[in-house]
């Protein structure tokens, strides 16, 4: 998918118009117009732009990944002085053993909440026990559920 066509992609899932994007950008309509039929190409500010407006990384609108996430939920806190960014980076410089107990250890939370949930009454246990068989196949885990 070429950008433009994300950049489409992305308005309509947002069920927006051009002619909102347009005053964000503070452009004509016939500017997104030529952004999403690929004759024209954002410059490096606009992009930026673009990616707050749509709350993902220019990265993903760059296609350099498939993930979605914006640069405010990498920023976002988990705790005083570390985000989810400093989170991720930590994870990356795991090894294969620490990467498996971690993995094993985020089944183990899932599992813990699943049965929050379940003893709160909070989802029925049929949807539940299909979302932790999906994790399951997601993660590769050899557990059965």
């Amino acid at each position: 998918m070429k950008l433009g066509e994300l950049l489409a992609s992305l308005r309509k899932e947002k069920n927006i118009l051009q002619k909102e994007v347009a005053a964000y950008l503070n452009v004509t309509v016939a500017t997104i117009s030529n952004y999403e039929k690929g004759v024209h190409s954002p410059d490096y500010e606009t992009l930026i732009k673009l990616a707050d407006f749509f709350d993902v990384s220019t990265d993903y609108l760059l296609q350099r990944t498939d993930y979605r996430a914006s640069i405010t939920l990498l920023n976002k806190p988990l705790i005083p002085d570390f985000t989810v960014s400093d989170l991720l980076n930590t994870v990356m410089t795991l090894d294969q053993r620490n990467l498996k107990a971690l993995l094993d250890y985020y089944e183990l939370l899932t599992l813990r909440n699943t049965m929050q949930r379940i003893r709160n009454g909070e989802e029925p246990l049929v949807d539940l026990l299909q979302e932790l068989e999906d994790q399951r196949k997601l993660l590769s885990l050899p557990i059965e559920f």
